[in-house]
């Protein structure tokens, strides 16, 4: 069920998909702007909250159809990014950096070759 032979497919999944990744594009691009421009936090709270669960919505959506994302470098990638986005918030001073390492890791990730964003570090 967690794992089907032949990837689960969503009515609407497309759309909603591009729905998402704009308002994580568009949300997190204010936040990382908000943060290298030193805006206030109470600015800033909306645009993390949206940010979080339009990820959180992009995570499931790639989980109801296998779960597999999660040992894909695609799956990997946005772990890593996530982890990222944790040691922003514990090493503030460096938050900018952590942040725009986010983007590079996501602008890449989203680029490559397909063989190598559904490589499996499983199989």
């Amino acid at each position: 069920m967690l794992f089907p032979a032949a990837p689960r497919h969503l009515p609407y999944e497309r759309g909603i998909n591009i729905a998402l990744r704009t308002v994580h594009l568009m949300t997190s691009g204010i936040l990382l702007g908000g943060h290298a421009f030193d805006a206030s936090a109470h600015r800033l709270i909306l645009f993390l909250y949206l940010t979080i669960l339009s990820g959180i919505g992009l995570i499931l959506l790639e989980l109801l159809t296998s779960c597999r994302w999660i040992y894909l470098a695609k799956g990997v990638m946005v772990m890593v990014k996530a982890a990222l986005v944790i040691a922003a918030g514990l090493w503030w001073d460096q938050r900018v950096s952590f942040l725009l390492l986010v983007v590079l890791i996501g602008s890449i990730g989203s680029h490559m070759p397909a063989r190598f964003r559904y490589y499996s570090f499983l199989h």
